[in-house]
């Protein structure tokens, strides 16, 4: 009974249709900042290097190097803070969670791109 009056609740605040992305792939995260009365949008734009949890509290990791340093941020899925996200590049990935990719720098962090068979695609 409580598990379906929470199912009810949490199905309010889902997106009807969440961004396409998946480990691996270099995307760039739109976000709605505030700054006093003016709102603007800020791109992060990194790997994906986890996902984790269901529903409304699905979130994924982006990480990414700034001035030789590696930074992380988390974004809930579903928030409406995020204004879209992007993808620019597909990564092929063998794990669910690329946290070997911290220890790396430098050329050692690219992925392998995957690349999408048009004729599969299509048929």
């Amino acid at each position: 009974m409580s598990q379906e009056i929470l199912n009810k609740v949490q199905s309010a605040s889902l997106q009807a249709s969440p961004p396409e992305f998946s480990i691996g792939d270099t995307v760039d995260v739109h976000t709605k900042i505030l700054e006093g009365d003016k709102e603007r949008v800020q791109v992060f734009s990194g790997v994906v290097i986890g996902r984790n949890g269901t529903g409304t509290s699905s979130m994924f990791t982006v990480r990414r190097i700034v001035a030789g340093e590696g930074v992380e941020r988390k974004f809930p899925l579903h928030s409406p803070r995020i204004a879209k996200v992007e993808v620019k590049r597909s990564g092929m990935a063998r794990r669910a969670k690329l946290y070997y990719l911290r220890e790396r720098s430098g050329k050692a962090v690219r992925l392998k791109e995957r690349r999408v068979d048009r004729e599969k695609s299509k048929g």
